[in-house]
C-alpha cells in the first residue's frame, strides 16, 4: 500500500501556492523540500505539483520513460514559440526523432567550427568598447550570446546580415514565455499577440535563407545545414516551417540560459580573484606560443571548465523541469496519479547540504559528487540538455578571449550582484555594472 504524498502547507483555495511561487521559485521550491522531503506535493491554480529532490528521486524523475513522464503537456506554453507540430506538438514517436536531429546539428563535427567562430564574434563585438569603460554586463552579453549563437547555428552570412530585426523579433518571443503561458498560451494577452506575429516572420525569414542554400553550391557545416538535409524514418525531409522552429528551440536551449551563466561568471571571476587567476594562468599556457581560440584550445581548459560548472551550480537557469504524468509513477513508497505534474529543480538540487557541503560557497574545487543525479544544471538521462556541449564551449570561447583582451572589475560591492527570480528562468538580476581595460598587446 502506496504512502500518501506530503502536502506543502499555505495553499490558498483558489490558487494553490501561486502567489509564493510567483516571487521566488527557487525558495518556494527549497520550503517544499525542507517541509516534505524527497517528494513534496504543492498546488498551482488548482493543478497539484510533485517536486521530486535529492539524487535518488532526480535519478527516478529523469530516467522515467516518456510513457510514464511526458514532456509535451508539459510544455504547451511553447508550442505557439516552436510553431505547431514541432517538438511538444508532435507525437511521440515524431517528437524522438526531432530530439535527435536537434542533437545531430550539435555533434561534434560541427563543434569543432564553432570555438573559432565565437572568438571572431567576441572580438567584433568588444571592438565598439574602446580601450576603457563601464558597462551593464546583463545586456552586453544577451546581446552577444545571441549574435555567437546565430553565427553558428544560422550561419556566419546570416549574422553578417542580420538586422534589428532579428533581434526584436527573438525577444517578442521570449518575452512570452511566462508563467500564465503554460496554463493558457493563447489568452489574448499582448505578448502573445506580439509572440505570433514575430513567429511567423521568423518563419518568413527562415524560408528565405533555405531557398537561397538550395540555390547554392556551397557546402555548409552549421545546424541549419543538419535541419535541411535531416530525414525522418519515413524518407521525408523538415518543411521550412519545422526547420524554423528547431532553429527556434535550439536558439532557446542555448542563448536563453547562456547569456545570465555568461554575466554570472564574469562576475564570479570578480568575486573570486583566487580563481580567476588559476584560470588566467591555465590560459597563459594554453596560449603560449599565440593560436586560435580553437576546438582543440578549448579541450585543453580542464580549469575553466570547473569554474563554469561551479557557476552552473551555484546559479542554475533553470529553476524548474517538468513531466507530466502519463501512467501512475511510483517511487519508493509514494505513487504519483495521472495527470500530476512532477518537477526537478537544478536551484534545489545544487543547494542540498548533504550533497554540496556549504552549498552557498563558490568552490571551483569542489569534489564532483559521487551520484551522477547530483549535479543536474543540463538535467539528465534521456532528455539531458542537447546543447549541453555546445553552451560551455560557447562560454569557454567567450571567456577565453575576455580574458586574453581585457582585465575587468565589479563597480559595486560584490555582494550587491542578485539573481532575478521574477521570470520563468532565473536570470542575473540587472544591472550588473563591470569596469573594463583593454590590455596592451
Amino acid at each position: 500500500m502506496s504512502k500518501p504524498i506530503p502536502k506543502l502547507s499555505g495553499a490558498k483555495p483558489e490558487t494553490g501556492h501561486y502567489d509564493e511561487y510567483q516571487v521566488n521559485q527557487p525558495k518556494f521550491l527549497m520550503r517544499v523540500r525542507q517541509e516534505c522531503g524527497d517528494v513534496g506535493e504543492y498546488n498551482l491554480m488548482g493543478q497539484p505539483h510533485v517536486l521530486m529532490s535529492g539524487p535518488d528521486a532526480q535519478e527516478a524523475w529523469c530516467r522515467a520513460p516518456d510513457e510514464v513522464l511526458g514532456q509535451s503537456a508539459a510544455y504547451k506554453g511553447m508550442v505557439p514559440v516552436f510553431g505547431k507540430d514541432v517538438l511538444f506538438d508532435t507525437p511521440l514517436e515524431r517528437l524522438k526523432q526531432q530530439l535527435k536531429i536537434q542533437v545531430d546539428a550539435l555533434r561534434y563535427q560541427n563543434m569543432k567550427a564553432y570555438a573559432q567562430v565565437i572568438a571572431d564574434e567576441v572580438r567584433d563585438f568588444t571592438n565598439k568598447w574602446g580601450e576603457s569603460g563601464e558597462l551593464d554586463m546583463v545586456d552586453e552579453f544577451v546581446r552577444l550570446t545571441l549574435y555567437t549563437s546565430t553565427s553558428c547555428l544560422l550561419g556566419v552570412e546570416f549574422r553578417r546580415d542580420m538586422t534589428d530585426e532579428f533581434s526584436a523579433l527573438y525577444r517578442d518571443l521570449e518575452h512570452a514565455v511566462i508563467a500564465i503561458a503554460f496554463i493558457d498560451p493563447y489568452l489574448p494577452l499582448p505578448e502573445f499577440a506580439a509572440r505570433d506575429k514575430a513567429r511567423a516572420r521568423l518563419g518568413e525569414m527562415v524560408e528565405e535563407i533555405v531557398a537561397k542554400r538550395r540555390a547554392s553550391d556551397k557546402e555548409y557545416t552549421d545546424a541549419l545545414h543538419t535541419f535541411m538535409t535531416a530525414t525522418y524514418t519515413d524518407g521525408s525531409t523538415m518543411s521550412p516551417h519545422e526547420i524554423t522552429g528547431l532553429l527556434i528551440a535550439t536558439m532557446f536551449a542555448g542563448h536563453h540560459t547562456s547569456s545570465g551563466t555568461a554575466t554570472w561568471t564574469l562576475v564570479e571571476f570578480l568575486r573570486n580573484p583566487q580563481f580567476m587567476e588559476e584560470v588566467k594562468q591555465e590560459l597563459a599556457a594554453v596560449f603560449a606560443e599565440g593560436g586560435e581560440v580553437s576546438h582543440h584550445a578549448m579541450r585543453g581548459m580542464p580549469k575553466m571548465e570547473a569554474f563554469i560548472r561551479e557557476v552552473l551550480r551555484v546559479h542554475p537557469p533553470l529553476s524548474t523541469l517538468i513531466r507530466v504524468v502519463e501512467q501512475d509513477f511510483a517511487y519508493k513508497d509514494f505513487v504519483i496519479p495521472k495527470g500530476y505534474r512532477v518537477v526537478m529543480s537544478p536551484g534545489v538540487a545544487h543547494k542540498i547540504a548533504e550533497v554540496f557541503p556549504e552549498p552557498e560557497k563558490f568552490d571551483m574545487h569542489r569534489p564532483e559528487p559521487e551520484h551522477l543525479f547530483a549535479w543536474m544544471a543540463f538535467g539528465g538521462g534521456r532528455h539531458k540538455c542537447a546543447g549541453n556541449a555546445f553552451a560551455i564551449l560557447q562560454l569557454k570561447a567567450i571567456f577565453a578571449t575576455l580574458l586574453l583582451d581585457f582585465d575587468f572589475e565589479l563597480s559595486h560591492s560584490k555582494d550587491s550582484y542578485v539573481d532575478d527570480h521574477s521570470g520563468m528562468t532565473v536570470k542575473p538580476l540587472a544591472p550588473m555594472t563591470v569596469r573594463y581595460k583593454r590590455k596592451t598587446k
